[in-house]
Formats: C-alpha cells, structure tokens, sequence
C-alpha cells in the first residue's frame, strides 16, 4: 500500500470525481480518499478505486477520524453548495456548507501538517470586477452570500498559511461543465439545467436578455492543472483563475447547445441579481499551471450531451422552503 495519499472533498461532484479519476490514472502511486455527503454528487461517479467516506464536512468527528486515519499528504477541497443565485435566500445553509465546512477542514490539514491544500473558490468574490473582467490582482468585492461565504474561506486559509505555516493554492475555476455534472440541480450550472430541460421536454430558459457574458470550462482542461496546483513549488501560496478563455453570451451559449441537440425551445423569464459580464483573466494560469484551453464549447457539449443521454432518471431536486421568501423570484417560488 501506497504511503502517498491524495484527500478530496465532493469527489461525487463533477470535480472531485473527474479529478480522482486523472489521479487514479496518471498518478498511480497515490491512494485517493474521497468524502462527500451525496447531497450534491452521486456515488456512481465515484471511482471504485476511491476510498470512499460518506460524511458531511460540518461532522467534524467524522472528519477528524478520517485525516487521523489516513494522513493525507495533499488535500483538495471541492465540497460547496454553488447555488450563487439562490444564496440570498439560503444564507444560513450557505455559511454552513461552505465556510463552516472548509474551517472544519483548514483545522485538520494544520493539525496533520497536509503539505498542500486546495481550495476551490469562484468568480462570484469578484462581484462585478472591473468592466467585466477578473484578474486575480483585484480586490474582491462579492454581490452575493455565496460569494462572500468563498471569499472569507480565502482569507481564512490565508492566514492559516501566516500564522500556522499551512501550504496553499486557491483556484478560482469558472462554469465548469462535462461528464458527471449533476444535471437534476434546479438552481446552478445552467448547461446541465437546460439538458435536463430538453430531456424532460421542457423549453430551456434563460433569466434577463441573454446578454450576460460568461466563460465555460470543460471539465477535462483543468485536470492536469489542479493536479500541478498542488505539487509544484511555483503554486504554492497562490490564487489563480483556472478555465475557458472563450468569452460568449447566454443565448449563444443556448443556441450552440440547439444545434448539438438538434433543437430545443428557448423562454426567457424574469432577470436575476447576477452579474452581467463574467470574464476571468487567464495567463497566470497558463504560466503557472500550465493550462490549455483545449474544448471549445461546441465540442464539450457533445460529450457532455451523450453523457447526459445515457443517465437514468433522477428525481430533481427542488427545495420545499427556503429561510427567506422575501424577494425570491417567480420561477423558484414555493
């Protein structure tokens, strides 16, 4: 048995999964130990080769147990609730879920001298960035709780690297999509939202105009580079923005969609409190990650698609309540 040990958090979830499996395959002499509460993942996209923990990262027992059992050298953390849109209306879920959670697990990792860890952030700390677009020298400015719940979490791992001397890579990825993306979410990834639409016979909707501007990343380009960020010296202690390149707009991004499906009604509902344009800057991941943009967004989601095609059916999953109605917008009313 190997003694290098690889910990991910949500390895259910689109990126831990995808990411054990790269592990599994091109990175043989590690074990990869996996936790997730499958509240946002599904066990069958869990590698078998995973050691796999059902828990919630709030169960800090559970946790505890775990890293003294295995003593993981590297952990990547991906566990969230990213519903950024409906984060107002989740607030005290949110902080659970996400900076709760990841202090739970910044406590370990200094407790078991991890020598690397790394934390998935998201575009949201940015807010509405400057004109547009986000660079990791800005000064974060979040629009909303889930943005504001992932900045706090840097910051905390930040001073958990001064004051504790733990080693650090934030990775800021950005609408990630692919093969494992839990399509049955009603509320985030609004690519597998309008599959699961199409497949339901339902019209794909879109919230305002279309106009808003987005980057999509197909999952598999970003695998060798969260790989990197945790063993190369050169990431150690930085916040990188990881994924597309390619600026397009919700409507387009639909309509490439149509033509992959071969169809597809379009609807357009009420806007959200979102922002417009979402563009991240990109070199810092090239130079140091080593990053290629390899899948345009035609091509990831004809994989995507035929995956999506072959999935068995799965109750969606809408919340019956929520802690705050006020406000809440017609399409996610109760």
């Amino acid at each position: 048995m190997t003694n290098k040990k690889v910990l991910i958090t949500g390895v259910a979830g689109l990126l831990g999964s995808r990411l054990a499996d790269w592990i599994i395959e091109n990175q043989p002499d590690y074990q990869v130990i996996g936790i997730d509460d499958l509240s946002g993942g599904y066990q069958e996209n869990v590698n078998p080769k995973v050691k796999f923990i059902e828990a919630n990262l709030i169960n800090k027992v559970t946790l505890a147990q775990t890293f003294e059992k295995y003593k993981p050298n590297y952990v990547f953390h991906f566990a969230a609730y990213a519903a950024e849109g409906l984060s107002p209306f989740i607030r005290n879920y949110n902080y659970q879920n996400n900076l709760v959670a990841t202090a739970n697990i910044v406590n370990e990792c200094i407790k078991h001298d991890v020598k690397r860890l790394v934390f998935t952030s998201t575009l949201a700390i940015y807010g509405h960035g400057y004109g547009g677009i986000f660079d990791e020298n800005q000064i974060p400015k979040p629009i909303d709780p889930y943005g504001v719940a992932k900045y706090a979490c840097e910051m905390d791992i930040q001073i958990a690297g001064e004051q504790h001397g733990l080693d650090w890579c934030i990775i800021r990825p950005h609408n990630v999509y692919g093969v494992n993306q839990n399509i049955w979410d009603k509320y985030r990834n609004v690519l597998g939202i309008w599959m699961y639409q199409h497949l339901n016979n339902e019209p794909m909707t879109i919230f305002g105009d279309g106009t808003q501007t987005r980057a999509f990343s197909y999952i598999d380009d970003n695998l060798e580079s969260l790989w990197k960020s945790s063993i190369l010296p050169e990431a150690s202690k930085q916040i990188i923005n990881l994924g597309g390149i390619e600026e397009i707009s919700i409507t387009d991004a639909c309509k490439t969609l149509q033509e992959v499906i071969g169809g597809g009604e379009i609807i357009y509902k009420e806007a959200r409190h979102e922002v417009k344009h979402s563009i991240p800057t990109w070199q810092k991941s090239i130079d140091i990650l080593g990053y290629e943009y390899k899948t345009d967004l035609k091509k990831g989601l004809t994989e995507m698609w035929n995956w999506a095609q072959q999935q068995p059916t799965r109750e969606r999953f809408v919340w019956d309540s929520y802690e705050l109605d006020k406000g809440i917008y017609s399409f996610w009313k109760v």
